[in-house]
């Protein structure tokens, strides 16, 4: 659901740099064994990028168009609570029923979260349930999409009722400074949302459990155990029940970190490529990307707040009559937070994706030097784009605004030139790498 709080959009910032590699794919049908003589000559051609099919066009076109609808409606719809004094209307009713400034804070921001929700369900039903259908991408029945739906707002409410005091506080108590500490505080929350967040919210939508393949999990953690990764977990993820995508990640942090396997992802790559994609989610681990990740975008979100800091109260006392509150403190004031916080996050997105964009080339580098694998880095990126219905080059301006991850036309390319070893060339991160026992 669009509908998020100011808190909860911090964490949607660092979801292309948190969670990796990810695989959209209907089923494949199982292809011939290749005979060694002709496997050991495949695995030295360069593979070809595909041409789109006529059907991943249309996706992709289709996607472009509901890309900027969401972009619209994430800025209209917090304009008319605004505009119409919907939202001073709300603060009323949340002064009437909380008394207190705690309460009054928490219930504004329950009644705005159901109303969003309500308002944004139409649209999300199609985006997310009937059109990811119409293009054969999910499985998901509509019992188990709304399920998961109603699970996500129930954790937007409760959390949001929790947290939502704590800018409003700030705000409240220092005018001047509010952004500063505002974003310094984003640095722990996102650290502990990222620690509890496998093991307290994942499970809530999806079963966890062992692997059951004990050979493959021995080969994992293996080159975990190569990687530098010790004391590592692998579970496997019944996500067929949902979706034809598939994933792998590392994430987590001390006592919480672990390996993740949808099952889907198990079922249609085969080991030489689930192992590059493991190589690639362990190299965001290992270089640090998720710390990384975490202080750039914290930096960001300072930058953003500090110029909603100076332009808001030129927007309130402007329209102060039309908005029904006068200072930026006022829970009211919670629409055109969110507002300004999406305007402005917007003109950042070439920047935010450039650095993901980034962090993901270094990880496609390490999958590709602790494997040594070439042939099947480049299959695995090319089931992706068939499977995924995926343009392989994108126009500038999507890339631009859209591309957390390298275009996959220029990943398949990577996968096909680099090859420092054979070369007898140092490896970029090969001092990383832990030697065989």
């Amino acid at each position: 659901m669009r509908a998020i709080t100011l808190h909860l959009m911090l964490i949607v910032l660092l979801s292309s740099v948190i969670n990796g590699l990810a695989l959209s794919a209907p089923a494949q049908p199982a292809s011939p064994t290749p005979q060694p003589q002709a496997a050991a000559q495949d695995s030295t051609a360069p593979v070809p990028v595909p041409e789109p099919s006529a059907q991943a066009m249309a996706y992709y076109r289709s996607g472009i168009g509901w890309w900027i609808i969401g972009v619209l409606w994430g800025l209209l719809i917090p304009m008319l609570f605004l505009f119409t004094g919907f939202s001073a209307r709300l603060r009323n009713i949340a002064e009437f029923l909380g008394r207190k400034w705690f309460f009054i804070i928490g219930i504004y921001f329950a009644l705005f979260t159901l109303i969003n929700f309500v308002i944004d369900l139409p649209l999300s039903y199609y985006e997310e349930f009937v059109r990811q259908h119409a293009y054969g991408l999910s499985n998901q029945t509509f019992n188990k999409w709304f399920g998961d739906a109603l699970k996500s707002l129930v954790i937007s409410l409760l959390g949001g009722f929790l947290l939502i005091w704590i800018p409003y506080l700030l705000l409240k108590k220092s005018p001047q400074r509010w952004w500063l500490y505002t974003g310094l505080l984003a640095i722990p929350f996102l650290v502990l949302m990222i620690m509890i967040q496998p093991v307290y919210i994942d499970p809530v939508f999806n079963q966890f459990g062992p692997m059951k393949n004990k050979a493959l999990e021995a080969q994992i953690l293996n080159l975990a155990e190569r990687a530098g990764i010790t004391g590592s977990r692998v579970y496997e993820v019944a996500k067929s029940e949902d979706t034809k995508a598939l994933n792998a990640y590392v994430t987590g942090f001390g006592s919480t970190k672990r390996i993740v396997l949808w099952d889907n992802t198990i079922a249609r790559l085969t080991e030489p490529e689930l192992l590059f994609v493991m190589g690639h989610e362990m190299g965001h681990y290992v270089l640090g990307h998720i710390w990384r990740g975490i202080f750039f975008f914290s930096a960001l979100i300072i930058v953003v707040l500090f110029t909603i800091h100076r332009t808001a109260g030129w927007l309130i006392r402007r329209c102060r009559s039309r908005f029904g509150f006068d200072h930026l403190a006022d829970v009211a004031s919670l629409p055109l937070l969110l507002l300004l916080f999406s305007f402005f996050m917007l003109i950042a997105t070439p920047l935010a994706n450039a650095f993901s964009r980034y962090q993901e080339h270094e990880s496609d580098r390490f999958g590709l030097e602790i494997t040594q694998n070439n042939h099947a880095a480049a299959t695995a990126f090319v089931k992706l784009q068939t499977d995924n219905l995926a343009n392989p080059r994108p126009g500038f301006l999507i890339k631009l605004m859209q591309a957390s991850h390298p275009p996959l036309g220029e990943r398949i390319e990577f996968c096909n030139e680099y090859r420092p070893w054979a070369k007898n060339e140092p490896l970029a991160y090969g001092d990383l790498f832990r030697r065989q026992k």
